[in-house]
């Protein structure tokens, strides 16, 4: 990337699924020539010659400079900003695939929510030990960005998190338009544990909602979700203030609040009675929320952290503990200062 802007900068996008394919569309109006890839070439012939993704984003009118792709070499051709937007639970697989394909000095930006199951990390350390990238060269974004309404062009504002301030400057730049606001953060671990851990609160939020409660119980919700998100933060060494910021405080609130979110959505349906099964029949998008809540309950554990909330959300979608039986757990807990 251009060392003093990132903007007109060559990015690739990897993953075409609502996020990965308006992200590319704010690159594009922000001025960077963009190549989206999408793994079935039907998908991006729709992209390149329809202006559409119909598949995520219908009715959208994607921009002309946008192209696609289903060849993840052409691509990443001569990128130097590529970004990763595919579910988190299979970048690992991905990123084996793509890593010897990454131009060598490209920055690498994750938009992917989510802990990595079995190992417990965080979406940038599986980008670290997978390409060899040093910690100046990856990237975090993260903040309330439903897909839908910024491809709409409504206002939102986001967090690029990056250890080195002139990258995260750079990419900064380089999403930058009169509908999308970026801030910079150098505090990686607290943004992508505010992603990951806002998912599982978010179904918890959602399973409520189903089971007919308001606004109060929301409320509660996000509330003690974000002191939870804290809690593991505050061991993990991260900065306190985050989570009073957007990759914090603000994204936990647009996702637990909005019908867009997948998380919130999912655990709708799991809170008026269906089975994870049935509910995961009658999504197509991912509910990041689902796989991850068992790999974040872990990294909690880990860390002798108390998560209660995301325990009790593991308890409803992997060890089949009704909706009810999850609500009043939380609610006969001890009584004890906030």
């Amino acid at each position: 990337m251009n060392p003093q802007s990132g903007q007109g900068a060559r990015a690739a996008v990897l993953g075409a699924g609502s996020w990965g394919t308006t992200f590319a569309k704010v690159l594009v109006d922000a001025g960077c020539a963009v190549t989206l890839h999408a793994r079935r070439p039907e998908l991006a012939r729709a992209i390149s010659e329809d202006r559409e993704n119909p598949d995520y984003l219908p009715g959208i009118r994607l921009p002309k400079g946008l192209r696609a792709t289903a060849d993840p070499a052409e691509a990443l051709r001569a990128a130097e900003l590529v970004v990763l937007a595919v579910p988190s639970q299979s970048l690992r697989d991905n990123l084996v695939q793509w890593a010897p394909l990454l131009p060598p000095d490209a920055v690498l930006l994750s938009l992917m929510k989510g802990i990595e199951l079995g190992t417990t990390k965080r979406m940038s350390q599986v980008v670290c030990e997978i390409t060899g990238a040093g910690p100046d060269r990856v990237a975090a974004m993260s903040g309330p960005n439903l897909a839908r309404e910024i491809a709409e062009e409504q206002p939102a504002a986001t967090v690029i998190a990056c250890a080195d301030q002139q990258r995260a400057e750079q990419l900064q730049a380089a999403c930058h338009t009169p509908y999308f606001r970026p801030y910079t953060n150098p505090d990686l671990v607290g943004c992508e544990l505010g992603g990951a851990v806002k998912n599982v609160i978010a179904l918890a939020c959602g399973i409520t909602e189903g089971m007919g409660f308001g606004d109060n119980t929301r409320a509660s919700l996000i509330t003690r979700g974000l002191a939870e998100t804290a809690r593991l933060g505050a061991a993990l060494g991260a900065e306190p203030t985050t989570f009073a910021g957007l990759a914090g405080l603000g994204d936990l609130v647009a996702t637990c609040s909005s019908p867009l979110s997948r998380n919130r959505t999912f655990g709708e349906k799991l809170g008026r009675g269906m089975t994870v099964e049935q509910a995961l029949q009658t999504t197509r998008q991912v509910a990041e929320g689902v796989k991850s809540c068992r790999s974040v309950l872990d990294l909690g554990r880990a860390h002798g952290v108390d998560m209660p909330l995301t325990e009790a959300v593991v308890r409803v979608c992997h060890e089949g503990v009704p909706a009810a039986q999850m609500v009043k757990e939380i609610m006969s807990r001890e009584a004890k200062p906030e």
